[in-house]
């Protein structure tokens, strides 16, 4: 892994941190504690996909934010059949040269590896990308319909 790389890795980890934090006080201040509810016997799988929209080799915007989020719904909605993606802002610094990336966060459940890698692949081809950082993250997935 060149030092470029792992800046993004490092940077993008960091996000996913801040994020999950974020998301957990939100949610324990938002409601009262709710019982939790029973963990399936395996558990699952939360796949967080990091996809940057510049250019690997000239490091230009492959599309505009817009493009890019169209560009990724339709790749997520033909592998997955629906998508949860958020922005972010990615950045690091080569040599003295500070790099920064509009990036899309995708949040993937209920799917397996093969088929984020199938999508992964479709994405590096599109955004013209030298890699996807994906993060397999074990979790309960409970799809909730109500008590009615």
């Amino acid at each position: 892994m060149n030092k470029k790389t792992g800046m993004i890795a490092l940077v993008l980890s960091a996000l996913a941190l801040i994020l999950a934090c974020a998301a957990l006080f939100v949610a324990s201040g938002s409601r009262a504690a709710a019982p939790a509810a029973p963990a399936p016997a395996e558990g699952d799988i939360q796949y967080v996909l990091y996809l940057g929209t510049n250019d690997k080799d000239s490091n230009e915007p492959v599309f505009t934010p817009e493009e890019a989020k169209e560009q990724a719904k339709k790749i997520l909605v033909d592998h997955f059949g629906g998508y949860t993606i958020q922005e972010a802002s990615g950045g690091w610094l080569d040599g003295e040269t500070m790099y920064q990336e509009y990036t899309l966060v995708i949040y993937l459940s209920d799917t397996d590896l093969e088929q984020v890698h199938a999508a992964a692949d479709e994405m590096i081809r599109v955004f013209r990308q030298s890699s996807v950082l994906i993060q397999a993250n074990r979790t309960v997935t409970e799809f909730y319909s109500g008590n009615g």
